[in-house]
């Protein structure tokens, strides 16, 4: 993605509709010779056609996140688990409505601090060319043309990738953390911390200058849902009882595995949009057979994160872990993201492979360092998030220097920012909900529904509480 966006979002599509008409053409027995180049009017279509049809499969993950969740938490929490999914989606898109993608990609620069944010002005919306063309004004069709896609398309593409930003962080603080105390965090996120990082990239920002490279979001998405969530960890504190007084780890499996596999699945499912869809082009040829390669690689990685983690889990975590094998297809993702434009299609296989066996590690080690993450989201994103953008080096042509610098910087502002505002909505309003609640359980204690009505509620034994 940031090679096309380069220095202020250079979205540039090409034509594509001349090899459809050949197949079509081949379909219909109709005799081709030679085609001219495609229109611009059929370019703008197939450009438009991907952002919205991709950013639908992006936003599908919303559902994988919410099932992965559910089914990983205790079932006294999966109710508010499908609520604050469905929650920071709808402030995600309404944050980078009213300001998020002005800040992250509208005259980035133009205030004169060096690339680091763009305009504070508010609301997003269409052109005044294609408000002019769909109220019937032919004249403004060859200035809507020549931009290459609708504008709103392009709004719904990014917005997307904001909400998964955000729900990486719902997953790893689950069971404790307080609905509205996230949902005001999840504001925060969306609003002003993600939009800036874009802007330092995508938006054609200071980074983006210095050529630093993530083609889909392994640092700019991935990673700043995982510097979130460790502030957040780290600020909220491990669930009661999640760490015993003799420093022993108290085992939590997940209460519904079929949800977290189903989610699993869909997520993967999604990620082909999500990586797909960064090509931000499919008016030529050579789009499509990009965007053919960038599925390749996404698939390839996931499937070898999946193997990888089961590999090593046994003499990592001492068993066979299928929770580890489904966050190593997660990790694999992760860790291709950065790069899955590459064309030598076994290394998405080993960066894929590699990425999980730092998953699997980071998830022995947040245990040794007791920090609580409910379903694997620091690991799975931040930790492979790091090896996928350093792994751009290797084949797709990315500066160590840089790309490590990108990874620093990114980490040093998310993590600050977001401690300080975990820290503050702590000592104003509580991130925490109350001990009784979260041994009830917060279906029960905070919103007075149960997810599994027929099942009896054991609350669990204060003994082991810290």
């Amino acid at each position: 993605m940031s090679v096309l966006m380069g220095v202020l979002r250079s979205r540039h599509p090409a034509a594509l509709a001349a090899k459809v008409l050949l197949l079509l053409g081949g379909l219909l027995c109709v005799p081709t010779v030679a085609y001219a180049a495609v229109d611009g009017e059929t370019q703008f279509v197939f450009n438009t056609f991907l952002f919205i049809i991709f950013g639908v499969l992006v936003m599908w993950m919303c559902a994988g996140f919410t099932m992965l969740e559910s089914g990983s938490v205790r079932t006294k929490n999966a109710s508010m688990i499908c609520l604050k999914n469905i929650g920071l989606y709808s402030i995600a898109g309404l944050a980078y409505y009213f300001i998020g993608y002005n800040l992250m990609y509208v005259g980035v620069g133009d205030l004169g601090l060096g690339g680091l944010i763009g305009s504070f002005t508010l609301l997003y919306g269409p052109s005044a060319n294609d408000i002019a063309l769909v109220g019937g004004d032919e004249s403004a069709m060859s200035a809507v043309v020549e931009n290459g896609y609708s504008t709103m398309s392009d709004w719904f593409f990014q917005m997307v990738f904001v909400a998964t930003a955000a729900s990486i962080v719902s997953g790893a603080l689950a069971e404790r953390v307080k609905m509205w105390s996230f949902f005001l965090f999840t504001l925060a996120l969306t609003a002003i911390i993600y939009p800036v990082v874009g802007a330092w990239t995508w938006g054609g920002g200071w980074l983006s200058e210095l050529g630093f490279q993530d083609f889909a979001g392994s640092t700019i998405v991935h990673s700043t849902g995982g510097w979130a969530a460790l502030a957040g960890a780290l600020v909220v504190g491990p669930r009661l009882g999640k760490f015993r007084r003799d420093g022993s780890v108290r085992p939590t499996p997940p209460s519904n595995i079929l949800l977290v596999t189903l989610g699993v699945f869909i997520l993967w499912f999604g990620w082909f949009g999500f990586n797909g869809g960064s090509q931000l082009a499919l008016g030529s040829a050579a789009d499509a057979v990009a965007i053919s390669h960038v599925l390749v690689n996404t698939n390839l990685a996931a499937a070898a994160g999946v193997m990888a983690a089961l590999i090593c889990s046994r003499p990592i975590l001492g068993r066979m872990d299928l929770f580890a094998g489904l966050n190593g297809a997660i990790a694999g993702l992760v860790s291709i993201t950065a790069g899955p434009d590459i064309t030598e299609h076994y290394w998405a296989v080993i960066i894929g492979a590699i990425g999980a066996v730092v998953c699997t590690a980071g998830i022995k080690l947040l245990e040794k360092i007791k920090v609580d993450d409910v379903v694997g989201a620091i690991p799975a994103h931040l930790m492979a998030g790091i090896w996928g953008t350093l792994a751009v080096c290797i084949v797709a042509g990315g500066n160590f220097g840089v790309q490590l610098l990108g990874i620093v910087a990114v980490g040093a502002f998310v993590f600050i920012v977001s401690w300080v505002l975990w820290w503050v909505l702590g000592k104003t309003l509580s991130v925490r909900v109350a001990p009784q609640v979260e041994r009830l359980g917060q279906d029960v204690g905070e919103l007075g529904i149960e997810a599994y009505p027929e099942f009896v509620l054991m609350p669990e034994e204060e003994d082991d509480d810290d």
